[in-house]
């Protein structure tokens, strides 16, 4: 793409970037496939991502001007179609993957051609995903998949998954991972809707028997699952719960806009909703200053720090909408009718009070509060970890229920 004006600095480049994309591709009237497409060439899908797979190879931080930018003008953004393929799955590929792999998958996945879920947590391994035990069986040139999955996002919608495995049971548990792309559509691929308490299956759990995936579809080394893995988990942490909105936008939003409407208002509800909006505030001002912290791959610990902020004030957040509508609130607007959404919807853009049950989440998904806790208290603070007892034993000789 050609650069209209002299480019000196590197917010230079990606404004000259941007006039150039909407100059060329109408966002009101060019289809979503090909905008996404043509911004991805452009270098402005992740412009902390090498040149030539979607970046521009500069400052993570420079993405918010993108994305201002586009929002302004209406452009197509298909990100809560496949929120897990833009926030974890393209770091992991970027970091882990190889060439032909880059090359492979990340176009199609920022245009949402390809949809991701990812395949980590099982009904005896949520909080303790290194317990996994969904097992992978070399056999020449491909490997046979056996076991479950809960609490997949999407994966209903999806047409490729992250997924860890053990590929050897016979070493402690850590290091007995190997980490796979695996075909959703795949012969042995069972994909089950599990509903929710909104009444709508956005979650699934996914059955594999005797799944072959080829080894040209393994991320990293026979062995390395949980190094990758680390990069998923730490990439979903900062999608969940580190994004960097508008201030007043998002959640405190919806607050703001029931209280203007609310006749009988009270000082303890005004109260009430100052102390989230500073919350809300603080929140995005520190998710603000980890990202430009932060570097294309694996983010650090602030990521824990957005994940643990965000899900506790967006469920102190919708409980206050709710408490606002009074009686309206108990009215629940879909019926509580069973569908298969195609798009997740983690905090706003929703009517509050689906967004109040949903919220319940928030603290589950992507690590539980519980375990952000752990993270931060032992990988910041420095506190004594937990104790471990099958830390140094081999997985097969650890006891499960």
């Amino acid at each position: 793409m050609p650069l209209t004006d002299t480019v000196t600095t590197d917010e230079d480049l990606v404004r000259s970037r941007l006039r150039d994309l909407l100059a060329e591709h109408d966002p009101a009237s060019t289809p979503a496939v090909e905008f996404l497409g043509a911004r991805f060439d452009a270098g402005l899908a992740w412009v902390s991502f090498p040149v030539g797979l979607g970046g521009l190879g500069l400052s993570p931080d420079l993405q918010g001007l993108v994305e201002r930018e586009l929002r302004a003008v209406d452009a197509p953004n298909e990100a809560d179609r496949n929120v897990i393929g833009y926030g974890m799955a393209a770091p992991t590929v970027l970091t882990h993957g190889t060439e032909e792999q880059r090359a492979r998958y990340l176009r199609p996945l920022f245009t949402c051609e390809e949809v991701w879920c990812q395949l980590f947590s099982e009904p005896g391994a949520g909080s303790d995903v290194a317990g996994l035990a969904t097992r992978a069986v070399r056999d020449g040139d491909e490997w046979v998949v056996n076991g479950q999955k809960v609490w997949t996002t999407l994966a209903h919608t999806s047409s490729w998954g992250l997924l860890v495995a053990r590929t050897d049971p016979d070493v402690p548990k850590h290091r007995g991972l190997t980490y796979f792309i695996v075909d959703m559509h795949a012969p042995g691929v069972d994909v089950r809707p599990l509903r929710q308490i909104t009444g709508e299956a956005e979650f699934n759990e996914v059955f594999f028997t005797d799944v072959r995936i080829p080894d040209s579809n393994r991320l990293d080394a026979v062995g390395a699952g949980w190094r990758v893995a680390t990069t998923t988990l730490m990439n979903e942490r900062v999608a969940i719960g580190g994004g960097v909105v508008a201030r007043s936008s998002g959640p405190i939003h919806e607050a703001l806009r029931i209280w203007k409407d609310k006749a009988d208002k009270t000082s303890t509800q005004r109260d009430r909703l100052m102390e989230l909006w500073v919350e809300s505030e603080v929140a995005r001002l520190t998710n603000m200053r980890a990202r430009a912290l932060r570097t294309a791959g694996t983010p650090g610990p602030e990521g824990s720090v957005a994940k643990l902020v965000g899900a506790e004030l967006n469920k102190h957040v919708y409980e206050f909408c709710v408490d606002l509508m009074g009686m309206t609130g108990t009215l629940f607007p879909t019926h509580y009718e069973m569908r298969r959404p195609d798009r997740a919807v983690f905090s706003g853009g929703a009517d509050p009070r689906h967004t109040f049950l949903r919220s319940r989440a928030n603290s589950i998904e992507g690590g539980t509060s519980e375990i952000m806790r752990n993270i931060l208290g032992e990988r910041v603070l420095g506190l004594p970890g937990e104790p471990r007892m099958d830390k140094d034993r081999a997985w097969s000789e650890v006891p499960r229920s």
